[in-house]
């Protein structure tokens, strides 16, 4: 790599981790208003929008290193421009915590070497299994947003309108991998990658 090459990878990761997000679409749910709800739903409604931020850094992290080892330039745009549309995630689920009062996970920093670190190792692997970790990885997500959706407060429909664009693009980034030849991921991987979730979730959601 490039020591330009470096220095914009490297710019990318500290921005992700530290600078505020932005956003092209707007950020949905935003002509909602504020919910009532109670102390301990608020919380549990900050706790949850955190661990999508958490989730969204860590998408941002795994996207870059598949992008940094993709033999294919097909793929590799493509992974560059599911990391854009995660970047709006990052934004959306940023805004919709300080709206609740909270903060972002103080571990998403390490969250992030985890994933590049992922990342990297997926695209070294070549890329039918680059895409299937990218695959797999959005099904996953996937059927966490769906968890989210049922588990938020009732009331909160704009934690609720956040979670469920976010929960399409997350759709069609699994559809995409799988149009470039996604392999299927065997299944000893996927369990991993579900223990690593869950890790990431308790935690995130605490701290």
């Amino acid at each position: 790599m490039s020591p330009d090459r470096l220095v914009l990878e490297f710019d990318r990761a500290l921005r992700t981790v530290f600078a505020p997000a932005r956003t092209v679409r707007p950020v949905p749910g935003v002509d909602f208003s504020e919910p009532v709800m109670s102390e301990a739903e608020r919380r549990h409604a900050c706790g949850l929008m955190r661990v999508n931020h958490c989730g969204e850094i860590c998408a941002q992290a795994l996207y870059q290193g598949q992008a940094l080892t993709s033999r294919e330039p097909t793929v590799k745009e493509s992974l560059r421009s599911a990391a854009d549309e995660e970047t709006e995630h990052l934004a959306w689920t940023e805004s919709r915590i300080r709206e609740l009062g909270g903060r972002k996970s103080l571990l998403n920093p390490l969250w992030y070497v985890s994933s590049l670190s992922l990342g990297v190792a997926a695209g070294v692997m070549g890329d039918k299994w680059n895409l299937g970790f990218l695959a797999e990885t959005e099904r996953q997500v996937e059927a966490h947003l769906d968890g989210h959706l049922v588990d938020l407060p009732e009331q909160d429909d704009k934690s609720r309108a956040i979670v469920d664009r976010m929960r399409l693009d997350e759709i069609q980034h699994a559809e995409m991998a799988i149009r470039f030849g996604a392999a299927e991921l065997p299944v000893p991987i996927k369990l991993g990658m579900k223990v690593m979730a869950k890790l990431m979730t308790f935690t995130a959601y605490r701290i």
